[in-house]
């Protein structure tokens, strides 16, 4: 391997780098551990792919050896690429061959020259750029560097439910493995503990899940295979029907020795879950009661709008709220669509195709996210993946968020007593006495004037008409000189 110093050159995104260098050298991403070694000032993009794309295309005797890489920039720019590997060559290193994956155009694949490989990496000559990746051929057992990561079922019984995953510790790997968690008809958190392996994972050896105290685990038992190839990835069911503090330890079946071990405590998940679920939590109790008539109706009503509603939440996207939103976004929605948002730097490029206004381009990133998330592209979810990028962006996620809950809020109230709701509307909001009567006045005409609205449509437009009027009156051209 080249011995030359390696600069660390972290990338400008964390999950998608773009790695921008101003003279020859060699240069190390600290995320992905790629190595480029280039021969002039040069703009690098790069992705993690998944192998399980290309799986017809890797034959026997051929395996999976790293990460799957998509590489952007100009070819001759490079003069070398080192690929991270999740190998351990031990004393097996004679009688390993290493080749470069390399996906063409047409749609096949060809297995190129390495120059060299270490413990960590192997090196290859660029020749051209597309999905490129380590491959390995060897007459010996393969020992794999591994991981261990823990997903918790997101739900409201009392019991605790775990997916443990065991992978190799290499990015493609991982990658399939959130993915696959992420497009699950369950909701998931991650629980964040060390992943490493402090032994390596063999092929074709057998390994058990053991937790203290017991649990059901399900299966009981695995056969340990590299999965990066497979789609649908495998992992170990434990539940506990009491949560409590527990361990968890990964063994080999032989030998009885501990791989990985963890301890999970009640805060590990307890935490993060109340707060993602607080406003579910209290909804709980939200269902229509016939409630006591000694108060009077417009304290019944104001106590009733008091409880908290999430289901505007539950509320998709317009394209008008999107264009808002993208109007408000900044210089960075780039980064924006690829860190928080989770979208493909492919994505972003085929966007930018078009000569467009940047506004155009925001707008057209959103509805990306939206057709990516389908079902999911809810305010909710908007709000989670951008509350921390700025104000403004939040407000205008919670005025869609107010919005949707509003109108869901008074779908539940029967016309007969569409009165009482503006008045509890209004005294929710601090209206002026005034301001009340008269929206009273105008829910009151409602049955001989709008039969053909839906009363929800109608009471609302009549409350954004008399909030108009309110803001009209309060604002200092319409006061009265002297």
């Amino acid at each position: 391997m080249n011995d030359s110093p390696v600069g660390a050159a972290a990338p400008h995104l964390r999950r998608w780098p773009r790695l921008k260098v101003d003279a020859e050298g060699i240069y190390e991403c600290t995320e992905t551990g790629l190595i480029f070694e280039v021969n002039r000032k040069v703009d690098i993009k790069y992705c993690v792919l998944s192998w399980s794309k290309y799986a017809d295309l890797v034959v026997k005797p051929w395996a999976v050896g790293g990460p799957l890489f998509d590489v952007k920039c100009d070819p001759t720019c490079l003069t070398s690429i080192q690929f991270p590997h999740s190998l351990c060559l031990g004393h097996h290193d004679s009688s390993m061959t290493f080749r470069v994956f390399h996906v063409k155009r047409s749609g096949g694949a060809s297995l190129e020259y390495t120059v060299d490989h270490s413990a960590s990496h192997v090196k290859w000559h660029v020749s051209s750029l597309s999905p490129v990746g380590p491959v390995i051929q060897s007459e010996d057992t393969l020992y794999h560097h591994g991981a261990v990561i823990l997903y918790k079922v997101v739900d409201h019984n009392p019991s605790l439910s775990l997916r443990v995953y065991i992978a190799t510790n290499n990015d493609s790997f991982i990658k399939d493995i959130s993915k696959s968690v992420k497009h699950s008809s369950k909701k998931f958190m991650k629980i964040d503990k060390p992943p490493v392996c402090q032994k390596l994972l063999q092929n074709g050896k057998k390994y058990r899940l053991i937790s203290e105290p017991e649990a059901d685990i399900t299966p009981e038992e695995i056969e340990f295979v590299d999965g990066s190839l497979l789609k649908l990835k495998s992992y170990i069911e434990v539940y506990l029907e009491q949560p409590v503090e527990f361990k968890l330890l990964l063994v080999e079946t032989d030998s009885e020795e501990i791989v990985w071990k963890a301890k999970l405590r009640e805060c590990d998940w307890v935490q993060h879950e109340q707060s993602r679920n607080v406003s579910k939590s209290s909804t709980g109790g939200n269902r229509r009661r016939k409630m006591s008539s000694t108060l009077p109706d417009e304290e019944v009503y104001d106590k009733r709008m008091k409880q908290t509603d999430t289901s505007g939440a539950k509320t998709l996207l317009t394209d008008t709220q999107l264009l808002t939103l993208a109007g408000k976004l900044g210089k960075e929605w780039i980064k924006i669509a690829i860190v928080n948002l989770e979208l493909d730097i492919s994505d972003i490029d085929a966007i930018r195709e078009k000569e467009e206004d940047v506004t155009v381009y925001k707008f057209q990133m959103l509805k990306k996210w939206q057709e990516k998330e389908q079902n999911n592209a809810t305010v909710q979810n908007l709000y989670n993946c951008l509350e921390k990028v700025s104000v403004e962006i939040r407000d205008v996620l919670e005025g869609a968020w107010s919005q949707a809950q509003l109108e869901t809020q008074v779908l539940e109230f029967p016309p007969r007593e569409y009165n009482l709701v503006a008045l509890a509307l209004w005294k929710h909001a601090s209206a002026p006495a005034f301001w009340a009567w008269q929206m009273r006045s105008r829910v009151r005409s409602y049955n001989s004037k709008c039969h053909s609205v839906a009363p929800a449509t109608w009471l609302f437009v009549s409350w954004k008409h008399a909030s108009t009027q309110r803001l009209r009156a309060n604002s200092p051209a319409s006061s009265p000189s002297g």
